[in-house]
């Protein structure tokens, strides 16, 4: 478990989506599975409590550890309204850098006569 603490100190301060970690269903499989288990043993009842109380504070670092990485992704800061409008004015600015473009290859070319 350090090693993911560690990765998460050192990687880079801007994330993007693939970065965040959020693969939660192994864990909670292997939650629901020792729970599901019914030993007739005490003893074995009471290890298997121990494991699954360990396995669900690992889940409950790593939804934090996830909690973290979201907060870092660019943009997160802002609403749903906000991120749209952004969007929005991304996708205008696009429309008119295209429109320069096929402007300019469309132009007349001009040429410089040789002396």
């Amino acid at each position: 478990m350090q090693d993911s603490s560690e990765q998460l100190e050192t990687t880079p301060s801007t994330w993007t989506v693939d970065d965040v970690d959020v693969e939660f269903l192994p864990l909670i499989y292997e939650i629901i599975r020792s729970l599901e288990k019914d030993p007739h043993d005490n003893a074995q009842k009471s290890r298997d409590s121990q494991d699954t109380t360990q396995k669900i504070l690992e889940l409950q670092r790593k939804l934090e550890k996830s909690r973290e990485q979201i907060r870092k992704l660019p943009g997160i800061e802002y609403n749903t309204e906000e991120q749209l409008k952004q969007l929005d004015v991304l996708r205008n600015q696009l429309r008119l850098k295209r429109e320069l473009l096929h402007k300019y290859r469309n132009m007349c070319s001009f040429e410089i006569p040789k002396a």
